[in-house]
């Protein structure tokens, strides 16, 4: 759902994903000096923040495209995904992954291998996205279902036995089982603002599930989900001709 697909990324949900960055490096500590590890950097946007803080910065996605945004604005981006990282043991001052969590398929592997690589007393830092309303899907999805399209069966779901409780306290309790001292996690919520052509563009782009769905339709399918999207976002959504989005994240922190 993301390979080859950075600019599109790029200029749609890395937006929409650059609003906690900031809560992000605070909560795992990232000032000047530190030596952090942004994993799943996408197109770089919080690793390019901490390197601004005076941090020194490496970061990985499991995407060469995405990777080679990242180092397009000056990230020292590597090619790599989760459970399996390419750095020592004790590595960083501080670890953070923005929406990368709720991504892999064995979150407590991949929380595994990110104290793995951390220093004693080293910080982690994650957001996910909170159960709470994230306007800019719920959109989407109620085009689809106006325009009568499932979700088709095939495409990958987590399993259950790696899934967790999506709420404050069942992120701690992962963060605490994957060995991490003083979890904590909160919801921070946030209003984004879009285009109405540049946020359909991410789902005709095929981003995410919402983009693969869209995709995988027919012709007409899509001229339908189309014709949805823009009736709901005009009579709901809209205001002075932009979108007005109110999403969630859940932020979570811990130490090695």
């Amino acid at each position: 759902m993301w390979a080859g697909r950075a600019d599109a990324y790029d200029s749609t949900f890395a937006r929409l994903c650059a609003h906690p960055v900031p809560a992000l490096l605070d909560a795992a500590g990232v000032g000047t000096g530190t030596y952090v590890l942004d994993v799943g950097t996408g197109t770089g946007r919080a690793a390019l923040a901490a390197q601004e803080r005076g941090a020194r910065v490496r970061a990985v996605d499991a995407d060469a495209g995405m990777a080679d945004r990242a180092r397009a604005r000056g990230i020292p981006a590597d090619v790599a995904a989760l459970p399996e990282l390419p750095f020592p043991d004790g590595e960083f001052d501080a670890v953070v992954g923005n929406f990368v969590l709720n991504h892999v398929g064995r979150p407590r592997t991949a929380l595994a291998e990110l104290r793995r690589v951390l220093r004693p007393g080293g910080q982690l830092a994650l957001t996910l996205w909170s159960p709470g309303r994230q306007a800019g899907m719920e959109l989407f999805g109620r085009a689809l279902q106006a325009a009568g399209v499932v979700r088709p069966p095939d495409l990958p779901r987590l399993d259950a036995a790696e899934d967790f409780p999506r709420t404050p306290q069942g992120v701690e309790a992962l963060l605490t089982e994957a060995g991490f001292t003083g979890a904590a996690c909160a919801e921070t919520r946030f209003t984004h603002r879009a285009g109405v052509e540049e946020w359909w563009s991410a789902a005709a782009a095929g981003l995410a599930t919402i983009g693969l769905i869209v995709t995988a339709q027919d012709a007409d399918t899509v001229v339908r989900i189309r014709g949805a999207y823009d009736e709901l976002a005009a009579a709901e959504y809209t205001d002075d001709g932009e979108l007005v989005l109110e999403h969630g994240a859940l932020l979570a922190h811990g130490r090695a």
